[in-house]
């Protein structure tokens, strides 16, 4: 299995294909019933990830072995943070190693974007992505927002990466 992740328009097709998915998915567990389409539609203006592009984020897509398998975004909050956002992968690729990753890749980009901490914030029924962040060295932070659905929040410091010794 080969991992590649790729820094793209968020108006690309891939990429908006992927942040309906997201929502879809991420609406749907939390209103515990399927979103309709027209819902998708006006979740997708309200959550719009427009400002995922540089120099204030990016947005990665993830493939294996080629084929589209999930995304990331970021926003650069200040010229020190950048925010984790919209961290998906298809139902089809978890479970493969991709994840942490998909992470990695994007606190990469993150520190080219100037970024010396990430963080994000997810909800209380996202427990995996919790168990992620925390095995990721994430650690738990005070809030940082007033986003109705946060419930947790956590940050990384994000030093730049020691050179191995020889």
């Amino acid at each position: 299995m080969t991992w590649s992740f790729e820094v793209t328009p968020v108006d690309h097709p891939d990429a908006a294909q992927l942040l309906r998915e997201y929502l879809d998915e991420i609406a749907s567990r939390y209103y515990e019933r399927q979103v309709t389409e027209a819902e998708l539609d006006v979740l997708l203006q309200e959550q719009h990830s427009r400002d995922m592009v540089p120099p204030t984020g990016a947005f990665l897509l993830a493939r294996r072995d080629g084929v589209l398998a999930g995304c990331a975004g970021l926003r650069v909050m200040t010229p020190e943070i950048t925010e984790l956002k919209r961290v998906f992968l298809r139902k089809s690729e978890r479970g493969k190693g991709g994840a942490p990753l998909l992470v990695a890749a994007a606190e990469d980009v993150a520190r080219g974007l100037g970024a010396t901490t990430i963080r994000l914030d997810t909800r209380d029924d996202l427990v995996e992505a919790r168990a992620l962040y925390a095995r990721l060295g994430y650690e738990t932070v005070e809030p940082f927002n007033d986003d109705p659905y946060a419930h947790h929040y956590f940050a990384k410091s994000l030093a730049p990466a020691v050179p191995d010794r020889v």
